[in-house]
């Protein structure tokens, strides 16, 4: 049997009277690329965010390479983990935010050296080097001691995907990384992923650019008011939808 990077199981979750998440299964092969999609409000950010615990289920579980993520189980129930056992797990996974969430005071080159730093994984100058090579590896070589300000959008989101692999995780989470950007940037980013998609690492893209999921991804997964409607290869849900609202999705934005 092929290794589980991510399972999710019964996973719910509601704000308020609003239920976000629905009973949400889904299990996410080791290497593979995943593509999240569906309309505004579906679940597609909540859903990812539970994957490393930014969001808390209401009930359900999350594991991430067999290991329960945020809680443990004691006495046949689900207890919360120690904040310091969350940022631990939280440093295994790879997370790409869509307004890339770089620190403004720190030098793209710093943004990307800071995590294996504050985690002990490397000193600083072995840090600065990685962090160097990481940002050859995005297309940035040049740009190692400018601040985020100086940067265009586009710059910024492959400086976010350096650092999200400066701690070399085995999953990365990318949240519609080309949403915040001009039109005329998305490929850049887009590109870089592309890349990473090649490489064995797991990836989980929630994304609106659907020629881009077609491309890339081995699994869609079509999201509707908190619930999975339709999941299987690209080719499947995008080409040829079998559910009606999947059909018309697709339908609006292609």
């Amino acid at each position: 049997m092929t290794e589980l990077a991510v399972e999710i199981r019964n996973a719910t979750k509601a704000y308020g009277p609003t239920v976000v998440l629905d009973d949400i299964s889904l299990s996410i092969p080791t290497g593979q690329v995943t593509a999240i999609i569906g309309p505004s409000g579906s679940g597609k950010s909540t859903l990812l965010r539970t994957i490393n615990h930014l969001d808390k289920l209401d009930s359900g579980y999350v594991s991430v390479f067999g290991e329960l993520v945020g809680v443990r189980a004691h006495r046949g129930r689900l207890r919360e983990l120690a904040d310091r056992s969350i940022r631990t797990q939280r440093s295994r996974i790879g997370f790409v935010f869509q307004n890339f969430n770089l620190f403004p005071h720190l030098t793209i080159l710093e943004n990307v050296a800071e995590a294996p730093i504050a985690h002990g994984r490397l000193g600083r100058p072995e840090a600065r080097a990685k962090a160097r090579e990481l940002l050859e590896r995005v297309g940035i070589a040049d740009k190692v001691d400018f601040y985020p300000r100086q940067l265009s959008g586009g710059q910024q989101q492959r400086a976010a995907i350096a650092r999200a692999l400066a701690l070399e995780p085995q999953l990365i989470l990318f949240d519609e990384p080309t949403s915040a950007l001009d039109p005329e940037l998305v490929g850049e980013v887009l590109a870089v992923i592309k890349t990473l998609a090649g490489t064995g690492t797991t990836l989980v893209i929630v994304t609106h650019e659907m020629a881009f999921a077609r491309e890339v991804a081995d699994t869609v997964v079509f999201l509707d008011h908190g619930r999975i409607v339709e999941q299987g290869s690209a080719a499947q849900v995008i080409d040829r939808p079998q559910h009606r609202r999947t059909r018309e999705f697709i339908g609006k934005v292609l």
